[in-house]
């Protein structure tokens, strides 16, 4: 069995390889990674284990604060700041696990677009396909995962900023029900919306992380058998404009999991989210809340340069009226519980993660109009999981040219039910 050290040695000696040019990582940390891999590799040798994330290699998005160094959030803004005091929650609960953090990854500015562009670090091509979008906007965590650089990357969710790189990049991405896995220490976008979230290569390694990030017991997923399982499909809105390549790969997974013995059914949620995109017309949770955390630069103006696609969102919605917020916020726990009932005669939604494939940097650089639809269409579908308070993972579909996801929902709380299924799910895929 090869040892965490010659693994990490062979991630360092890529990178080092690509140190003139690199956009994935934005910080590296050869010489703890190598203490971590050692200390790993001597366990390994007497026999004893810290757990399933011992020697896995782990790297965290640069949202999550590392002890003695400032968190930059992917932005020039925070260079500055004073250097965080401690490591964050979930970072101290990975190094407890004997995981080996080889460095921060990129991540779209402030984690608050989802195309993932990032104009101060460069932008991550995509694992598939370099000339490619990654999705963001944990970008850099799922372009590692899907290059192979990281077995387990950390991102947030705050909208789909898990499964949209996931889908993009071909692995699987976790979001779980908000506030499962704690916060603290991460730089925020949303206190209501954000989630910390693993993507991997695996259900089960999603799982492994999930549980030592929310100080569980360990969990590994029993993979559910698909006879019986209650499949509910909500198209209307959420289909509107998928790519025929997305929906074909989609459909060709609803029928492997009919012939499992999955029982589907179509079910309408668009008055839900006609619902809710009433209530957050004025501006949206995730932009309101972040106007807040911004709220000094924004009135001040930045010191240096902040991504217009950022800036600008965010100074809109410092404008809007406190009331408005707040009825948005007392709309989105009704209608959270209305979501919850639509779950009464089902175990799980099932969706396409993406509704598009991901499309050439170049053609949205070029074109605004063009990114903004595709940015769009990207959130359309995870950002439900967000709004309605659910917990969802996002799958590869084998056999496709580019990366696509298959999205499984579920309700509120049940991340380790969403967890089995999603095991029998990969299964049946990967056959």
């Amino acid at each position: 069995m090869q040892s965490v050290r010659d693994r990490l040695e062979a991630i360092l000696s890529r990178l080092a390889g690509r140190a003139s040019d690199e956009t994935v990582y934005t910080r590296l940390y050869p010489e703890a990674a190598r203490a971590a891999a050692d200390a790993a590799d001597a366990r390994r040798k007497a026999g004893v284990s810290l757990g399933p994330l011992d020697g896995t290699i782990v790297s965290i998005k640069d949202l999550f604060d590392v002890a003695g160094e400032p968190t930059t959030a992917g932005s020039l803004l925070r260079r500055t700041t004073p250097p965080a005091m401690q490591d964050a929650a979930i970072v101290r609960r990975l190094r407890q696990a004997g995981a080996v953090i080889p460095g921060k990854t990129n991540m779209t500015e402030f984690a608050f677009t989802a195309v993932g562009f990032n104009m101060h670090y460069g932008t991550p091509g995509n694992a598939a396909d370099a000339s490619r979008i990654p999705g963001g906007s944990s970008s850099g965590a799922g372009v590692a995962v899907g290059e192979g650089t990281s077995d387990i990357s950390i991102g947030s969710d705050t909208g789909g900023s898990i499964r949209i790189p996931a889908a993009l990049n071909g692995v699987v991405g976790f979001k779980p029900t908000a506030r499962r896995v704690p916060l603290a220490g991460a730089f925020p976008l949303s206190a209501t919306l954000d989630s910390v979230g693993p993507l991997a290569r695996s259900v089960a390694d999603c799982a492994a992380a999930d549980a030592v990030m929310a100080g569980d017991d360990h969990y590994a997923p029993s993979p559910r058998s698909l006879a019986g399982l209650r499949v509910a499909i909500p198209r209307g809105l959420l289909f509107d404009g998928t790519e025929p390549e997305v929906m074909a790969a989609f459909e060709h997974a609803l029928a492997g999991m009919e012939g499992a013995g999955a029982r589907l059914a179509d079910i309408t949620i668009d008055d839900l989210i006609a619902q809710m995109r009433a209530a957050t017309k004025r501006g949206s949770i995730a932009a309101m809340e972040g106007a807040e955390v911004h709220a000094d630069w924004l009135a001040e103006g930045a010191p240096v340069p902040v991504d217009p696609r950022v800036s600008e969102p965010l100074s809109r919605a410092a404008t809007i009226p406190t009331p408005f917020y707040i009825r948005a916020m007392r709309r989105r726990v009704e209608l959270a519980r209305a979501m919850n009932g639509r779950f009464e005669a089902v175990d799980i939604l099932a969706l396409p993660a993406s509704p598009v494939l991901a499309p050439t940097i170049s053609a949205l650089k070029a074109d605004d109009a063009l990114c903004d639809r595709v940015e769009g269409l990207m959130l359309r579908n995870t950002q439900v999981a967000n709004q309605f308070d659910l917990c969802a993972i996002s799958l590869p579909v084998p056999g496709t040219a580019l990366p696509v996801g298959l999205m499984l929902v579920a309700r509120h709380g049940h991340d380790r039910h969403l967890f089995d299924i999603a095991a029998g799910v990969e299964a049946l895929l990967r056959r």
